[in-house]
């Protein structure tokens, strides 16, 4: 069987053009991506693509960060209305990762895809135009449907158009998402300076307007170069039964000249690919439940250290460090891109070698060490302790990015295959999201109550997740999970 033959000429790593007649199941269109190597082929394209809705999910997340005061001045904002506009944005994500994960596995990808990136541009052009509050809180919830969606279906794009392993390999592509949103939380800050600096001050009103309705650009960029290059995964349509859709996809992405034969039986469905809304049920039974429960707290503490940290990181160097709105502004750019930046590019460089378990373990622990150094640390009280308090923010950006933003979803995303994908990824989602929010109203809360002891009660995050770590074992790298799928019972999967 051709096949067997492609797989023997891969595994000595020949290089030809791949020659596929009639693949007869899910699973060999599985294998048949999961050991290509043909880098010029559109998958790494499609790649690219996806990680534009990572961009867009956090410059959406970011962009009112330095312009809220502005908001609540133009509006003249409550203390309640302007946590309304605020947090508008993560209501609707929690709403859109439940029911974005759904809708990924019951109508496909790309549909899914592409609908979202045309949330991302009305939601982005009704903020830069909204008359008053109640407009901008509404389009901010649309945004947030958007960015709820967007991760579960990226997630799927990136594990199923990527190799299992080597370098590239399907945890190196998602992880990259990591440096990719500290890319999109940069530009922003760059946005911001510039506006900063060329508005006349008489117009800086309009500063959180033009940085809202920026979002709309590269979601436009997007829209117009799908046609060419973006499709539906190959291994998402051989689960619905189109095998015939399945081979179309992998000599348009792969340029694997695959064809059905006409004599071929016809393809058998995955019941689970249909199962709709009773698929998240699957997640807590098994061997999926213990995969659920550590990837939930991953995303869990990682998101609720990260907001309160990185999120908080204009409030911690302006209060607790004394520093101007420039100066805020320029040190959280540069701890965001020498830190938090570099160690998601380091993730994404080491994980096919050393494995996601390992490397997360690694950047929890350095997250853990600088949040007692910045709990002991307590506010500086001169130019030494400012000094150090700054490097124990770094490290923190730095472990962020090497291990909980970049392997949470590599947790998330590898820990179901295609059949559940979806709903794992956004049922992981909305967890995280609902993490978000409280974190994002507990930080202010906690730093008014306890001051900087609030970093005593931050570090309980990386504690937990080390203990989950070493208690649940579980190396998603390198591993066919997809698999799963075709065999003949979940219950039996490894892992």
């Amino acid at each position: 069987m051709e096949i067997e033959i492609l797989k023997e000429a891969v595994e000595y790593g020949q290089s030809r053009k791949w020659i596929a007649h009639a693949p007869l199941s899910a699973s060999d269109v599985s294998d048949l991506v999961n050991h290509h190597t043909d880098n010029r082929s559109h998958a790494s394209i499609i790649i690219a693509i996806a990680m534009g809705g990572v961009f867009l999910d956090a410059y959406d997340l970011g962009a009112l960060a330095f312009g809220i005061k502005d908001v609540a001045r133009e509006f003249n904002l409550t203390p309640a209305g302007t946590g309304m506009v605020a947090s508008a944005i993560t209501f609707g994500a929690i709403v859109g990762a439940f029911f974005g994960g759904y809708l990924t596995d019951k109508i496909g990808r790309y549909r899914v895809f592409m609908a979202d990136m045309l949330f991302f541009v009305l939601a982005a052009l009704a903020c830069a135009f909204a008359p008053n509050e109640w407009v901008l809180t509404a389009a901010r919830f649309v945004m947030g449907l958007g960015v709820g969606i967007d991760l579960p279906v990226t997630m799927a794009f990136l594990a199923e158009f990527s190799r299992l392993r080597g370098r590239g390999n399907k945890a190196a592509s998602i992880a990259m998402w990591c440096p990719t949103w500290y890319a999109a939380i940069s530009i922003s800050y760059l946005l911001v300076l510039l506006l900063y600096g060329i508005l006349p001050e008489w117009h800086t009103a309009w500063l959180w307007r033009l940085i809202l309705g920026f979002g709309a650009v590269p979601a436009l960029v997007i829209i117009a170069i799908r046609s060419r290059y973006m499709s539906e995964s190959p291994v998402w349509a051989a689960n619905q039964g189109d095998l015939a859709g399945a081979a179309k996809i992998l000599r348009h992405s792969y340029g694997i000249n695959a064809e059905v034969a006409p004599d071929a039986p016809a393809a058998q469905i995955n019941q689970r690919a249909k199962a709709g809304l009773r698929n998240y049920a699957a997640l807590l039974r098994g061997v999926y439940l213990r995969r659920t429960v550590l990837a939930t707290i991953i995303a869990v503490a990682s998101s609720f250290a990260y907001n309160a940290v990185a999120f908080g990181l204009p409030v911690i160097l302006s209060s607790f460090l004394e520093q101007s709105m420039l100066g805020t502004i320029l040190f959280s750019l540069g701890l965001n891109l020498l830190c938090a930046f570099v160690g998601g590019l380091l993730a994404v460089r080491f994980v096919p070698r050393f494995g996601a378990w390992p490397v997360t373990v690694l950047g929890y622990a350095l997250q853990l060490v600088s949040l007692i150094g910045l709990a002991l640390i307590g506010r500086p009280h001169d130019g030494m302790q400012a000094g150090l308090a700054i490097a124990m923010l770094a490290l923190f950006l730095f472990g962020q990015g090497v291990g909980p933003v970049s392997h949470s979803m590599t947790f998330a995303s590898l820990s179901y295959p295609t059949s559940l994908r979806g709903v794992g990824v956004g049922f992981n989602q909305t967890l995280m999201r609902a993490s978000s929010t409280l974190s994002l109203f507990l930080f202010p809360v906690l730093t008014a109550l306890l001051g900087t002891g609030v970093f005593w009660v931050i570090a309980l995050a990386p504690l937990l997740v080390l203990l989950a770590l070493l208690t649940l074992r579980w190396e998603p790298s390198g591993y066919d999970v997809d698999a799963e799928d075709f065999a003949p019972s979940s219950a039996t999967a490894v892992g």
